[in-house]
């Protein structure tokens, strides 16, 4: 009876030992519609956190959601102070401190104008940007491509981009004629319009900017390999069962 008991309380410590070791991930978002925001219940939503979601429950583990500025995430993604991130776009330099998940939706830039200006702003590539007098918004610390980080070693083309926080201040900016349009996610622009009731208000110039892959960002200083492995295991069987069409298509039907 001893022996019996001995080993239960061996066996209990075991457990509490491997429940201490459990870690809790810190994910970060920012308000990005609609992929990550609250809603009017403040629960936090959106395409990026459905998807996200159901990622860690196939995975099976706990997280706890921050809001920081985009910046500040990628610098504490580099520290290790957050673990994990949504809706990242990968570069060779993010990837010196960082694990890219295999892509789990596809993302599009394109630049918006206000309506009826469209035809007024004659412009074919980003490079002859440099050569006019317009200036573009955009927001700082987020991605639009490997041939506009290129343009942006040029002095002569970084004096053309108006560099803000977010979307919120691109638009009053736009409105005010302080700028001459701004990049964005038309999914997001549409989300924008609809909140706020803007629709017809912008309209997308042609000018090609960006699409690529988006995925799940992790901290090399705070997770294992071990953990991209499950997360990508994870993302391919929501792809294969249908899961991840049916997310993104539940955000981004009305947003077409």
């Amino acid at each position: 009876m001893k022996n019996k008991l001995i080993l239960a309380l061996f066996f209990t410590c075991i457990g509490v030992v491997n429940a201490s070791n459990l870690k809790n991930y810190a994910v970060g978002w920012e308000l990005w519609y609609p992929y990550q925001y609250h809603n009017k219940e403040q629960q936090l939503v959106g395409l990026d956190f459905d998807i996200f979601n159901a990622i860690i429950k196939e995975v099976n583990i706990e997280v706890t959601y921050t809001e920081l500025p985009w910046k500040r995430h990628l610098q504490y993604i580099k520290t290790g102070e957050m673990d994990m991130a949504m809706g990242s776009s990968y570069t060779p330099e993010r990837e010196k401190t960082a694990y890219f998940s295999v892509p789990y939706r596809k993302e599009k830039v394109n630049l918006f104008v206000k309506k009826g200006m469209v035809n007024k702003i004659k412009i074919n590539s980003l490079a002859e940007l440099s050569n006019t007098n317009y200036l573009i918004g955009v927001e700082g610390g987020y991605y639009y491509g490997d041939h506009y980080q290129q343009l942006m070693t040029s002095k002569e083309f970084q004096t053309h981009i108006n560099d803000v926080i977010d979307l919120e201040e691109n638009v009053d900016l736009l409105f005010k004629g302080h700028i001459d349009g701004f990049l964005v996610d038309p999914v997001t622009m549409n989300a924008f319009s609809e909140k706020y009731s803007l629709e017809g208000e912008f309209e997308i110039h042609p000018l090609e900017i960006y699409q690529d892959n988006i995925h799940i960002m992790l901290s090399r200083q705070s997770c294992k390999v071990e953990m991209l492995t499950k997360i990508n295991k994870a993302i391919i069987k929501l792809k294969q069962n249908g899961e991840m069409d049916k997310i993104i298509n539940r955000w981004t039907a009305t947003q077409q």
